[in-house]
């Protein structure tokens, strides 16, 4: 609620924002909500949404979400799959942002209604599709304190929607209907308005600033090579909405999809992939793309699609860290909550030694959350023995279902006597028996395209030689990126390849 109350302020707003971001945000947490059983706190839950309380569901819905919140911002649903699909598959502190915030919007507010005044007023052209000039109501041709007959160009685009300013810088016929200096002012406001309002504490999008910066600019262009064609500013217009959009969210098929649905034009396909293609790979040459350089500063584990060169050099041993927390298969309750307390992992292995195997082995994977469970309904055992299929007796598929945000059980919160930390419990029957598990001298490469493509939390490494413990150490999200390679590593920071990228520092140096 606080998401759609606050987009529909922000997008209401003068801010220069979009609804793209908080319509897939919404998208998201609808689908998160669906992905945990519905809300027993206002009564939202259903029996049938037990089906989807499991890790990987949950996933798959939350990537449905955002694609029907970039379906319904901008009514492109193919767009929006294919964007899920490409993009997805103190009080001193809160002072300090507040007054961020505000300064934001009273200097926005200035800018909205003094920048008209530096554009002189432009006589009504005679074919106006509508009465020129508007008055008191929204429309195309704004007053703005100019004689009668007259409208300003630039209050035109400013004090309407984003979405009618898009309409007239993409229309087709109205080359003289905007000055040059209109669309340079238009152009530097919106670049700069968007840079600010992009980092506040606000639910806004990224889509609708860039569309309208770039028309802004690509209309300006054409503009200024009007004299040597003769093609509409409007077409100059989309081209440079569709150059933005590729520079700074390095997308290509959803973008196409979504311009294309957006114009609703065929015709434009060739030039629009042409035009995505290009700015994707001059941006590309100078960092990320926006989404990646701002998990990157929020400090988020996201894993690229591609493997660094470096990562070749380096087997899984070089960056798996310890030291590694072990559960037997029949394990002290003391022991577990002990590692639980003093570890905040979220996957043990499972191993059994003798009396229950000749040698050690690696029998599974249990998660922190199940071993929770066990602890918290209490099915304990007096002596260390197997219980095979009777330990199912106690449990229901609810006990071990994912819980809802919030709603996560804490070792803190089991409280155990002195006589049941002496007790027993046989893990077998609720350990994952066929975890994913990779050789401690398989390349960090592929060990990263199997991590990210079947989409794992956790991938044990066992060791080549059998004579060794039977499991080396887990890799998770964590151990894959590139902070934590390097830091281990440091010698690679120097010799690594990167894809190309201009770095400035050394251009210096070289001239």
């Amino acid at each position: 609620m606080v998401q759609i109350v606050g987009s529909i302020a922000a997008v209401s707003s003068s801010l220069l924002v979009g609804k793209a971001g908080p319509m897939v945000h919404t998208g998201s947490c609808i689908a998160a909500l669906f992905g945990q059983g519905g809300s027993r706190r206002y009564g939202l839950t259903w029996k049938w949404l037990r089906f989807f309380k499991n890790d990987r569901d949950r996933r798959d819905l939350v990537t449905c979400g955002s694609a029907a919140g970039i379906a319904a911002a901008f009514r492109a649903p193919v767009g929006g799959v294919l964007f899920a699909l490409e993009e997805m598959a103190s009080w001193k502190g809160t002072f300090y942002k507040n007054f961020i915030a505000c300064t934001i919007s009273i200097f926005t507010s200035c800018l909205l209604f003094g920048l008209p005044w530096l554009v002189s007023c432009q006589s009504c052209p005679s074919d106006a599709s509508e009465d020129c000039p508007t008055i008191g109501r929204s429309g195309n041709y704004k007053k703005f304190q100019c004689p009668p007959g007259h409208y300003n160009d630039l209050a035109s685009l400013i004090f309407n929607t984003n979405d009618d300013a898009i309409r007239n810088l993409f229309s087709k016929n109205t080359d003289s209907e905007f000055q040059l200096s209109t669309m340079l002012i238009f152009f530097v406001t919106c670049f700069i308005l968007s840079i600010f309002s992009y980092g506040i504490v606000a639910p806004a999008g990224l889509f609708v600033p860039v569309i309208v910066t770039g028309a802004s600019y690509g209309r300006f262009i054409g503009m200024l090579i009007g004299s040597w064609g003769n093609l509409s500013h409007g077409l100059y217009a989309v081209l440079g909405a569709a150059s933005f959009l590729g520079g700074s969210m390095r997308m290509t098929v959803s973008l196409c999809v979504i311009i294309l649905e957006l114009t609703n034009n065929l015709l434009l396909l060739p030039l629009i992939m042409v035009v995505l293609l290009v700015s994707k790979t001059v941006a590309d040459a100078f960092n990320g793309n926006v989404y990646d350089l701002i998990m990157k500063v929020k400090g988020f584990p996201y894993l690229e699609t591609h493997a660094e060169p470096y990562m070749r050099q380096l087997t899984v041993a070089d960056v798996v860290s310890g030291p590694l927390q072990l559960c037997h298969g029949i394990e002290k309750v003391g022991n577990i909550v002990h590692i639980l307390k003093t570890t905040m992992h979220h996957g043990f292995p499972v191993i059994d030694e003798s009396p229950h195997s000749e040698s050690p082995v690696l029998y599974g994977l249990i998660l922190r959350a199940h071993l929770i469970a066990l602890l918290k309904k209490k099915a304990f055992l007096c002596t260390p023995v197997q219980l095979g299929a009777d330990a199912f007796r106690h449990f229901s598929s609810d006990d071990f279902a994912k819980k809802g945000l919030g709603n996560v059980d804490k070792i803190e919160d089991i409280e155990l006597t002195d006589e049941e930390m002496e007790m027993f419990l046989d893990l077998h029957p609720f350990t994952n028996a066929s975890p994913y598990t990779v050789v401690d001298t398989m390349s960090l490469a592929k060990a990263l395209i199997l991590f990210r493509e079947v989409g794992l939390r956790h991938l044990l490494v066992i060791p080549k030689i059998s004579s060794r413990a039977p499991v080396v150490g887990i890799l998770t999200r964590h151990d894959f990126m590139p902070e934590h390679i390097l830091g281990l590593h440091p010698s690679l920071v120097r010799s690594r390849w990167k894809r190309l990228r201009f770095q400035f520092p050394l251009l210096l140096k070289i001239f």
